[in-house]
């Protein structure tokens, strides 16, 4: 397992820009609500943390995970937002539903990153169990919500830096 020996939820503010000059935007999906409000209470509470400012973390709620495409092409259209964080879970079933879901959704996050010059984070949950999306939402192997606003910080900053 990827983070049973490193729990990648940990982070040293000090390597990370400081937060309180972006703007942010975060689509949750409502489908496996337990799981993807943890996601986003770790990505909320990590850019505050950070220095974001609470009116300047814009949320919005999508029905399931593969409406997060077009929720973050939305933002990225009508908001003026460094950075988008997309956060859903998927739980294997015992259909091909899940691989469907699964690989549409990250080629619709790799085409919008693709498109815009401005980063959307993967954070979309694909687990074979409740209790491997509980583990990695606030559990043993941390939340995987704070790792996606620490990416995001790190994605705006490189961004920067290219557009200077």
């Amino acid at each position: 397992m990827a983070t049973e020996n490193k729990n990648l939820s940990n982070y040293d503010k000090n390597t990370i820009p400081n937060a309180k000059d972006f703007r942010f935007g975060i689509v949750v999906s409502e489908w496996n609500e337990q799981i993807t409000e943890g996601l986003f209470q770790g990505a909320f509470s990590t850019l505050i943390d950070c220095g974001a400012l609470p009116e300047n973390i814009i949320r919005w709620n999508v029905p399931g995970s593969f409406e997060l495409i077009f929720g973050a092409r939305q933002m990225h259209e009508k908001l003026d937002v460094d950075a988008v964080i997309v956060m859903g879970c998927v739980i294997k079933g015992e259909t091909m539903h899940f691989e469907f879901v699964c690989e549409g959704v990250t080629q619709g996050m790799k085409d919008l990153n693709l498109l815009y010059d401005v980063p959307t984070i993967f954070c979309v949950l694909t687990d074979n169990t409740l209790q491997q999306s509980i583990d990695r939402s606030g559990g043993k192997h941390g939340n995987k919500g704070i790792e996606a606003a620490v990416a995001a910080l790190k994605m705006i900053e490189l961004n920067s830096s290219t557009n200077a």
